[in-house]
């Protein structure tokens, strides 16, 4: 698929952790339930990751997006803690976003980022 397109990796433990994926042309629909923001300017990749409402804990100051310039990626985490409406049960939700900007080699992932991002909080 040509540039730019979005792949996506779902993995859940209630199934046993199976890897699903969808792959997208274009960059994510920022109108649509995506969970990053990415826009191109002036040659850089800006990325924001969004964060859903219902998750805690409330994140009430976050890092600043990042810019990728060609040929650089990112990993950004961040989790969060669901309560459930009855009886306070609760799951946990980690996010692992891996995006690079340009051609890349099929192994990029496997290695370390050049930029790093960990909004990884105690969900006690």
């Amino acid at each position: 698929m040509p540039p730019p397109f979005t792949h996506e990796v779902f993995m859940d433990e209630h199934d046993g952790f199976p890897p699903r994926s969808v792959t997208r042309e274009g960059l994510p629909d920022s109108t649509s339930d995506a969970t990053v923001l990415l826009r191109e300017a002036d040659g850089l990749l800006r990325v924001q990751p969004t964060i859903t409402p219902f998750g805690l804990p409330r994140r009430l100051r976050r890092p600043p997006a990042r810019r990728l310039a060609r040929g650089e990626w990112l990993r950004w985490r961040i989790n969060y803690r669901f309560t459930g409406s009855c009886g306070g049960e609760w799951t946990y939700r980690l996010d692992t976003l891996n995006i690079a900007y340009g051609p890349i080699r099929a192994d990029l992932f496997l290695g370390t980022p050049t930029h790093q991002v960990d909004e990884l909080a105690s969900l006690r």
